[in-house]
């Protein structure tokens, strides 16, 4: 008969092996538990929001898929999200979209340019209730009120005007979550405004956009980090993005104060390295906000896997001076053809691993072999990052967060899917 050998054998090992490279892993696990991660609303229910109906996203998003068990109000949505948070280690956050307003008989529907914090209350309790912030985004797509694929930026002046409005309302909102919570609120202004061929008048469109949000961002609101996110193209909107990296890393620095931009790693050109540009932002913006995504030839928003990408991103995170404070790490990908709940917990387990993966490194070491312009000696070191037992020590994280391990996490997804999501219709 042969003795199996205990967990904490195992893991006892694997934190000697770390020990050997400098690296203390009980100090990385402590780290990685306190580091919040905002999940986000919208994976729940194909990014449909409550508030145009039973109706498909639209303005540049686009979800496929039709596998069964869509959220499909507050009560399902909420529950689906505690069940995937239940199975994913660490700190979370929310993050909601403005279209996730929850209207009753006694709050009846009005639209988004009139919008209040009590749009929201139900979300806040529930947050506060589970030990969650909140983090916001107003949303300037799916609406019949985009208009030739513009908003704050068309030049008809009544589309712009609807739009600014929803933009102060949304802040005004994040401002009282953040004040109910006593946190800060991570707002994030992203447009699909954009032409589906060459422009003629970039400029215009762009002067447009530069005086709606002097007017959106007029006041202060102290509760508030202000993040504006770039695109590179969307559906419809092939020929120009008006809000392009420029614009609002322009806009931001002009700014100040809390102002920034957001980077959604799905957002740039294929051969655009995203993890390179967070020592760039570092040295110039208070904050680094992410939106992490798998693009797949393009923005297609797939469920964020531990992949090169990732840990290169997660790697930059932690080795970067500061940047682990700075940065505000959300996630933002929405698969319908998948279990949408196994498709939360192994997206936000895989940002969870890749943090991990990247703070079991010496990076003093790292940076030491690279200023000294030892490579063969860096190169080496790297290699052997890459079959340390990192394994051990994930699974030991999952134990002591209450969380399934990988082994583990089919059944619980499915056994979720049995009792819930295969009764809805």
């Amino acid at each position: 008969m042969t003795n199996a050998i205990s967990d904490d054998a195992v893991f006892g090992y694997a934190r000697e092996r770390y020990a050997r490279i400098g690296v203390d892993v009980e100090a990385a696990l402590s780290r990685l538990a306190a580091k919040p991660i905002s999940m986000h609303c919208w994976q729940g229910d194909d990014v449909q929001g409550f508030d145009q109906g039973d109706n498909p996203a639209s303005g540049g998003i686009m979800t496929t898929g039709n596998y069964p068990g869509r959220a499909r109000n507050f009560s399902e949505l909420t529950a689906d999200f505690e069940r995937a948070a239940e199975m994913v280690p660490g700190k979370k956050r929310v993050n909601l979209h403005a279209s996730y307003a929850v209207f009753t008989e006694k709050n009846p529907w009005h639209d988004r340019d009139q919008l209040t914090y009590e749009d929201f209350e139900p979300w806040v309790a529930w947050a506060s209730e589970h030990g969650y912030g909140i983090d916001f985004n107003p949303t300037f797509f799916s609406h019949p009120r985009v208009d030739h694929g513009l908003t704050v930026s068309s030049p008809n002046s009544d589309t712009r005007a609807f739009w600014v409005r929803h933009g102060l309302r949304c802040r005004e909102i994040a401002e009282r979550i953040g004040a109910e919570l006593n946190d800060k609120v991570l707002l994030n202004f992203w447009i699909p405004d954009g032409l589906k061929d060459t422009p003629t008048d970039r400029y215009g469109l762009r002067a447009n956009l530069l005086d709606s949000l002097s007017k959106i961002y007029a006041e202060d609101a102290p509760h508030v980090v202000d993040a504006f996110e770039q695109k590179v193209f969307g559906l419809g909107v092939e020929g120009f993005t008006v809000g392009d990296q420029e614009f609002y890393e322009g806009f931001a620095a002009k700014r100040g104060g809390n102002a920034c931009v957001l980077l959604d790693t799905g957002h740039f050109n294929p051969t655009e390295n995203v993890a390179d540009k967070l020592s760039a932002l570092a040295l110039f913006f208070p904050y680094l906000p992410l939106h992490v995504t798998r693009p797949m030839h393009w923005d297609s928003d797939h469920v964020t896997l531990f992949n090169d990408d990732l840990r290169e991103l997660a790697e930059e995170i932690v080795r970067v001076p500061g940047a682990w404070e700075k940065s505000l790490i959300g996630m933002d990908f929405f698969d319908a053809a998948i279990n949408r709940v196994g498709a939360w917990a192994v997206g936000m387990r895989s940002m969870q691993k890749a943090l991990l993966y990247a703070l079991l490194q010496p990076v003093d070491t790292l940076k030491e072999l690279q200023n000294e312009f030892r490579d063969t000696q860096k190169m080496i070191a790297l290699e052997q990052l890459k079959v340390m037992p990192f394994d051990i020590v994930w699974d030991e994280y999952c134990r002591r967060e209450g969380v399934p391990t990988d082994g583990e996490l089919w059944d619980q997804v499915k056994a979720y899917e049995d009792e819930v999501l295969s009764k809805r219709n």
